[in-house]
């Protein structure tokens, strides 16, 4: 079970990271070109904060079984000395909890906002720095902190 969840979330992340990238895009041109905040925008700036959530999901089921992460927490210091066991013990779940509440927040506040351009603006500054933060949170294969292969 360890094994497909670790698949489903590294596939996940690229649905995320998708999904943020098109409703970024999406959002600077509509603030940009002063368009009407559509349905189609809505459904991206929902899809993008459902895909987050299942991502997180995914994440929290992961960490709670993870040998790593019990080692981690069990031998807190000698862990916290090895730069890949503490990333993702602390740095990765940190940076990607923060990651989601910016969403999640960025998502609510555009969809509360009243004008078009606001909406817009809210979305595309949130989900900026949901992703920015999500980027240095990825073990991506060239990281300094810890180091995964691009697809599992």
């Amino acid at each position: 079970m360890y094994l497909t969840l670790l698949l489903l979330h590294s596939t996940v992340r690229w649905l995320v990271l998708l999904s943020l990238f098109y409703s970024i895009i999406r959002a600077y041109r509509g603030y940009q070109n002063k368009f009407s905040f559509s349905k189609t925008d809505n459904v991206v700036r929902h899809w993008t904060a459902t895909l987050a959530h299942l991502q997180l999901m995914l994440g929290i089921v992961l960490y709670s079984q993870s040998a790593l992460i019990k080692y981690f927490w069990n031998n807190f210091a000698e862990a916290s000395k090895d730069l890949s066991t503490l990333f993702f013990g602390l740095i990765h779940l940190i940076l990607m909890l923060a990651a989601i509440i910016i969403i999640t927040i960025g998502s609510a506040a555009a969809k509360r906002k009243t004008l078009d351009s606001d909406k817009f603006k809210t979305m595309f500054i949130w989900f900026s720095i949901a992703l920015l933060l999500i980027f240095i949170a990825i073990p991506w294969p060239f990281s300094p902190l810890a180091n995964r292969p691009y697809f599992r």
